[in-house]
């Protein structure tokens, strides 16, 4: 499914959250700045609701005191980028992130749980995460039934990319207690 812009930019993070500010949007409408646009984010339907519940609660238990694990938190990559995605761990702060969002630099690992959204996630969101240096990103393909693992990022996509199956294992780099059957992931 294709980004249905909503409002026309380019707009820089800080501009983004002066339309909040002036009340054009609102705590509950679901976009994210993408490449300076406002754009629509998809509805979450059940298996996707279910999927980011399972991911939450197990990354949580597996991480414990490692990191912060944030559910559709918002991440800023560049000036015009904060795409909000839906897992993501993060090194650990004392504050857990309440005095600024985590930068790149921080985050561990991230996820995207994609029903409707696959194509998307992958050309236009995957993409965004290697040039900001995010290590490694996990796409959670749930009509294709596989999960897609990107690693070692550059400035033109990921180098490692590796597309598992429900008989696979998926182990995060930087977080070795992480290491879940792909079945477990896809549900």
């Amino acid at each position: 499914m294709a980004a249905v812009r909503v409002l026309q930019g380019p707009f820089t993070v800080d501009e983004y959250y002066r339309l909040a500010e002036r009340g054009i949007l609102h705590h509950d409408d679901r976009v994210e700045l993408i490449h300076g646009e406002v754009v629509q984010m998809t509805p979450i339907g059940a298996r996707h609701a279910g999927r980011v519940n399972y991911l939450n609660q197990t990354l949580v238990e597996l991480v414990g005191h490692e990191g912060v694990v944030a559910v559709q938190d918002p991440v800023t990559l560049e000036p015009r980028s904060q795409p909000q995605p839906d897992l993501l761990v993060a090194r650990r702060r004392p504050e857990f992130y309440g005095q600024t969002l985590p930068p790149p630099a921080d985050v561990l690992l991230l996820i995207e749980v994609a029903d409707s959204s696959v194509d998307y996630d992958r050309d236009v969101k995957v993409p965004l995460y290697a040039r900001a240096g995010i290590p490694e990103v996990w796409l959670c393909d749930l009509p294709g039934d596989g999960l897609e693992v990107y690693r070692e990022p550059t400035a033109e996509g990921y180098r490692d990319v590796r597309r598992l199956g429900r008989g696979d294992t998926v182990t995060a780099l930087r977080l070795p207690a992480v290491s879940l059957a792909v079945a477990d992931v896809l549900g």
